[in-house]
């Protein structure tokens, strides 16, 4: 372990953790992936994974009364149903045509938000989007490791406030992250190089937590959806150059 490598990793988990803890999701698209070009995906996916519970534990810890706690039950349960489905298209599908759909169809909705659709604001849960955007978000989890963004389009569509957009994400990646860390102890990939490099981020993450926060509270409702959108623009982009290149 270099000092190169160490700076480099704490770098990309600072970064990770601070859209987390700002937005309440995205960090998946940055962690792994720019992990992964520095080291083996079996050492970045579990470092992921701790980082994400973490940075969920402290967030609901913080704002629990935020939480929408039906919304938050609710798209769990659809994802923990969906999940096996994200395993065997993993094992079985090709990956390409999925993430090449899946990102056009992020990048149209997020546009048209952007320039001012009035689109369908739900005022309370109405069952059939909940469900759908969590058995969405437990496909592209057991697949792709990519919850958010199915999450973040029910939450912009219930028009949640910053602050119970972040604390209700974090509701809901709390238990998945714990089950899918559950997972990586079984198969023995948490080892002594992961723990190192996630103690050794510790302070980072603090300081990423703090920030969030900071950050998160200060944006006004409006000026956060274009953030959102925005990010979720970025996601589709990032999964269709990954389906391409």
């Amino acid at each position: 372990m270099t000092a190169s490598l160490t700076f480099y990793v704490l770098a990309v988990i600072f970064v990770a953790a601070l859209v987390r803890s700002t937005l309440g999701f995205g960090e998946a698209l940055i962690a792994v992936p720019l992990l992964a070009l520095r080291m083996p995906v079996v050492v970045a996916a579990p470092l992921a994974v701790l980082v994400s519970v973490l940075v969920a534990a402290v967030v609901v810890a913080q704002d629990w009364r935020h939480v929408e706690l039906g919304s938050a039950s609710g798209l769990i349960v659809a994802s923990l149903l969906s999940l096996p489905l994200g395993f065997l298209i993993l094992v079985r599908v090709d990956g390409t045509i999925i993430k090449v759909v899946l990102g056009i169809v992020i990048i149209l909705f997020s546009a048209y938000f952007l320039k001012g659709g009035a689109g369908r604001h739900l005022r309370k849960d109405q069952w059939v989007w909940l469900i759908a955007c969590g058995l969405v978000a437990g496909v592209l989890g057991g697949a792709y490791g990519m919850n958010g963004p199915p999450l973040a389009v029910y939450g912009t569509l219930r028009k949640w406030s910053p602050q119970h957009f972040r604390a209700t994400l974090q509701g809901y990646f709390l238990p998945v992250s714990l089950i899918g860390l559950g997972g990586y102890i079984a198969l023995g990939l948490v080892d002594r190089q992961v723990l190192r490099y996630f103690i050794l981020s510790l302070p980072v993450l603090a300081v990423a937590i703090v920030l969030g926060r900071v950050f998160n509270r200060r944006l006004k409702d409006h000026r956060f959806f274009v953030i959102v959108y925005a990010a979720l623009i970025i996601v589709g982009c990032m999964l269709v150059l990954q389906a391409v290149v």
